[in-house]
């Protein structure tokens, strides 16, 4: 249990206050838990770029690392873009739906891709792509830039950027996977396959 993970465990541990205090909000629209939710979301998205720092510079990579620092990404992401996807007016600028469709679309789409690779290839190889970074980074200055309840026109820009990264990284993603799996051993014809289909071909 390094350093990194345990900053890592502690994202998780912060979404379940921050989905709390944004439902309060809009059940009683106190502005002191808005200032909560704005604070843990910063928090664990400061404590994102500290962990991978540590990791980096410490040599503190792990294989539990490799799966909690997405997982803790995706929860913290996906818990924040469906919460403000809901009825949150007059309190709060609301997440268009289709941006809420991209961003868990690609995402099971990925996770599915995973485990199809894992079960065909024995293992599965992640490089974390540009695009994709930035679309963590533009989805996460949407919904921080929805709770500063800050300027309409700019948050329109931040919306169809995320749009645009998340469904480009998707497509990144998916091409990689099926690289991945064309050149897997698993992938090729079986002997017994081959032969079959070289004498169904010679009789006719």
């Amino acid at each position: 249990m390094t350093t990194a993970n345990k900053i890592t465990i502690l994202r998780i541990l912060s979404v379940p206050f921050f989905i709390a205090q944004v439902l309060y909000y809009l059940d009683t629209g106190l502005e002191h838990h808005r200032w909560i939710a704005l604070v843990s979301f910063a928090l664990a998205a400061i404590c994102d770029g500290v962990d991978g720092y540590i990791a980096r510079c410490y040599n503190q990579r792990s294989e539990l690392g490799a799966i909690l620092d997405p997982l803790a990404d995706k929860l913290l992401l996906v818990s924040g873009v469906v919460l403000l996807s809901l009825h949150v007016q007059p309190y709060l600028e609301r997440i268009p739906l289709w941006l809420t469709a991209i961003i868990i679309g690609r995402d099971v789409i990925v996770l599915i891709g995973l485990g199809l690779v894992y079960y065909v290839c024995g293992k599965v190889t992640i490089r974390p792509h540009f695009v994709g970074k930035m679309a963590t980074v533009f989805q996460m200055v949407v919904v921080l830039w929805i709770l500063l309840s800050w300027n309409r026109p700019w948050l329109r820009v931040w919306i169809y950027s995320a749009g645009a990264c998340t469904a480009i990284s998707g497509i990144i993603y998916i091409f990689a996977g099926v690289s991945q799996l064309s050149t897997s051993p698993s992938s090729a014809p079986t002997p017994g396959q081959s032969v079959g289909r070289e004498k169904h071909h010679f009789e006719k």
